[in-house]
């Protein structure tokens, strides 16, 4: 498995899934379907020849692929060499803190539902936080899943309801993921990265209310919010640049580490040289260490 900072001339189409890495992928994709609405797909179990071509570790894994409206994520156990658990004492402002955002038609609902299920743990201090208008006067509610993956949940007002979430109402409160959402120590340089992979600015703000150090449970935060959207805009990308903080290196984490997280994209393939068409999966890092991976579906 060959993982590299450059994509040798591929562009990207969008986000076709993101990768959880789990200790325990069965026990999890039960919260995931009981607590956030999810429905399970498909189960695959690797084999330990597959399992090392693929991602570098050996022995047997096993692979769950969720879906909730039309976004899909896929859960990736390491059966016979995990790797190591979710950092306990990582916080929003942290590099390895990486999150997805679920939307919601009604918080209230889905509070109620996600609160039946034992396992999780709150980010958020105080209940869901209603951000400013200059964040588009959402309602936002972080916390953590039964492994620590943090997880955010969000509620548009009415009035402001993105039309490709208003069309897909009904069926539950829990409609689809909207984005991830990276922390970064520098914006520029991240955003020049995954500019070369065919994503576009979209939007930029700061965010220092203090619903906001609520939501992310800090003291004081000052968060440069960046989205970063690929041609097919749904989900897309946030970096999360938090000043006042040090980030010293980047992140150095296994495949097998719950934390290490994979941002998996289809390729525009409008956009792709000849010579890079040879391998079916294209394994990068970005500059502050975060895994991503373009994959040619058919493969």
């Amino acid at each position: 498995m060959a993982v590299t900072s450059r994509a040798a001339g591929i562009h990207v189409a969008g986000l076709l899934h993101l990768r959880l890495c789990s200790a325990q992928a069965k026990s999890l994709a039960t919260f995931y379907e009981t607590a956030l609405g999810f429905r399970q797909l498909a189960v695959e179990h690797l084999s330990g020849a597959r399992a090392q071509e693929r991602f570098g570790i050996t022995g047997r894994a096993l692979r769950i692929t969720l879906e909730l409206g039309a976004q899909r994520i896929r859960l990736l156990q390491f059966v016979d060499h995990p790797g190591r658990d979710y950092p306990a004492d990582s916080g929003a402002s942290d590099l390895v803190f990486q999150h997805f955002a679920i939307v919601v038609t009604d918080m209230g609902k889905a509070m109620a539902q996600l609160s039946q299920v034992p396992g999780w743990t709150p980010i958020t201090r105080d209940g869901p936080q209603q951000l400013p208008a200059s964040s588009g006067g959402v309602t936002a509610f972080k916390f953590r899943d039964p492994e620590g993956h943090p997880l955010e949940l969000l509620a548009f007002p009415p009035d402001n309801m993105p039309a490709r979430w208003a069309s897909r109402q009904g069926g539950g409160p829990f409609l689809g993921i909207d984005h991830s959402a990276i922390s970064v120590a520098d914006g520029e340089r991240s955003v020049a990265f995954y500019e070369s992979l065919g994503l576009k600015l979209s939007q930029q703000s700061v965010n220092d209310d203090p619903a906001q150090a609520r939501l992310d449970h800090l003291e004081h935060p000052r968060v440069e919010v960046i989205a970063m959207e690929p041609a097919r805009t749904t989900p897309h990308v946030e970096l999360l640049c938090y000043g006042g903080t040090e980030k010293e290196g980047r992140l150095a984490l296994r495949a097998n580490d719950v934390a290490a997280t994979c941002l998996v994209f289809e390729p525009d393939k409008r956009c792709v040289r000849p010579e890079a068409c040879f391998a079916p999966v294209l394994d990068l890092i970005d500059p502050e260490g975060h895994r991503l991976a373009i994959v040619w579906p058919e493969r």
